[in-house]
């Protein structure tokens, strides 16, 4: 942004010389104009040359990739006919407040809330009738209609649906449709123009452009895949619309978010469309998709994290918990463990591994390489199938430590089972350096780098013996996160 300011301030230096220069002879206008008009050439060639995206045709992407945009209306299952209208009772059509409760008492039949249709989008991959849209907008729908650009409206079929990834792929019996050019999201960078086509509100088409935000947004509960992130207006309906780069190809599919008012508004998710791909082929052959599982939950590394465990770089998906019974903890993982590859491919951080493991198929082995202790280690895993899925205080167990400003006591039995966890200890106290590295009263804290955490006389052996920043594995309500405390 420095050099386009630089050359909007020659630009303007250009334009007030030469008015300057209007105002004094023929002769000394010439040569001015010969020594500066280069200048400025080269200034607005450079610009155009380091900017290409500002220049793109949006009219032209809406016009040659629009056709392949549908709208999909998913109908509920007919629950309305149960329904009893509570007011005005039969016979009763003039009371005053007749509107008022009509909001809260639907006639039966009527078509609101609830039990309104769902509007999504969708985009054609193949001439005889296969389109792409979101799982989380059809599911649950007792009939699903497809409208395509030109107004011709088509009953669809469910080949499949994966809740896993919000992949599904539905089908309508025509033929000579135009087809979505399919795309590469790996080429994506932060702050590259995009597009969204869909079909917000069921109004039909429309068009929107904007900015990647982020390429590699892994969300809790959302999505096993990364997802790609922009700042695209992100409206009821939209979900299951292609987003499209600067070429007019398929890059990724809309997916509405949750909408609990706060923590995604403002911002507009997208489906990779390779992970996507590789999920409507399953959908397509055996009308579902399986997925790998190897039951951990991991967190990306951080330098201090990365030294605390004896790293030289922070490389890798750092496991905070193991699944118990699961194909991980059977094959002797634990938290505390760093993944550092799958299969001899090298792992860098935690945001691509779920997808990794997620494209294999459950039953297979895969060699998990991870570091503990000093040293990689190998284990082989067999994943299994992902799923679609104030108490008495002992005081004389509580235990405290200025200096690193926490206060702790033993864990009882029934506060073991409340929390699902064996030992621990839970925090009563957090200041200094404690609350510096984001520890809470509450928290349970259940490793100290790999060691698990028996006691609070243990936990403090552990922590005045080292040398260096520390991890602590804390749980808080249930979600396990690694931190790093300041120790000396």
């Amino acid at each position: 942004m420095a050099s386009i300011g630089f050359n909007r301030i020659a630009i303007a230096s250009v334009a007030i010389a030469a008015l300057s220069a209007s105002c004094m002879s023929k002769e000394s206008l010439a040569p001015a104009q010969a020594t500066r008009a280069p200048q400025l050439a080269l200034s607005a060639t450079s610009d155009t040359a380091a900017y290409p995206g500002i220049v793109s045709d949006f009219e032209n992407m809406a016009r040659v990739d629009g056709p392949a945009v549908v709208a999909v209306n998913a109908s509920p299952l007919d629950t309305a006919s149960g329904l009893k209208q509570l007011w005005p009772p039969p016979g009763v059509g003039n009371d005053p407040f007749l509107r008022f409760f009509r909001e809260f008492s639907p006639a039966p039949g009527d078509d609101r809330g609830t039990l309104a249709r769902q509007h999504a989008s969708g985009f054609i991959i193949s001439p005889d009738g296969d389109i792409l849209t979101d799982a989380g907008d059809i599911a649950g729908a007792s009939g699903i209609t497809v409208s395509l650009a030109d107004g011709r409206t088509y009953p669809a079929k469910v080949i499949g649906s994966d809740p896993a990834s919000g992949v599904a792929l539905l089908q309508i019996s025509a033929k000579g449709l135009p087809v979505a050019r399919i795309g590469s999201p790996t080429a994506l960078k932060a702050g590259e123009w995009v597009a969204s086509m869909g079909s917000p509100y069921g109004l039909g088409n429309s068009i929107v452009r904007g900015i990647v935000s982020n390429t590699s947004r892994l969300l809790p509960d959302q999505s096993y895949a990364p997802l790609i992130q922009t700042d695209l207006t992100e409206n009821a309906g939209d979900g299951g619309g292609p987003l499209l780069n600067l070429k007019g190809e398929v890059v990724g599919i809309e997916t509405p978010l949750p909408d609990d008012g706060r923590a995604y508004q403002g911002l507009a998710f997208a489906i990779p469309i390779d992970e996507a791909m590789k999920v409507e082929r399953q959908l397509k052959l055996h009308g579902k998709a399986t997925h790998g599982r190897i039951g951990v939950a991991v967190q990306d590394l951080t330098d201090p994290l990365a030294r605390s465990f004896g790293l030289t770089r922070p490389n890798g998906a750092l496991v905070t918990s193991v699944d118990s019974g699961g194909p991980a903890a059977k094959a002797g993982m634990r938290a505390g463990d760093v993944i550092v590859g799958i299969n001899g491919s090298a792992v860098s951080d935690s945001t691509h591994l779920p997808a990794a493991v997620a494209d294999l198929s459950p039953g297979a082995t895969v060699d998990l390489g991870y570091w503990r202790n000093g040293a990689v280690r190998h284990a082989a895993v067999v994943l299994s199938s992902m799923g679609s899925h104030d108490l008495p205080v002992d005081t004389k167990n509580r235990a405290s430590s200025g200096a690193y400003g926490l206060g702790v006591r033993n864990l009882t039995g029934d506060e073991e089972r409340a929390a699902g966890v064996q030992g621990g200890v839970r925090v009563e106290q957090s200041s200094g350096p404690a609350a510096l590295a984001g520890i809470e009263p509450g928290d349970i804290i259940l490793r100290i780098n790999s060691t698990p955490v028996t006691s609070t006389a243990q936990f403090f052996r552990k922590i005045v013996r080292s040398a260096h920043d520390v991890a602590l594995l804390v749980d808080r309500n249930g979600t396990r996160m690694f931190v790093t405390m300041e120790v000396g």
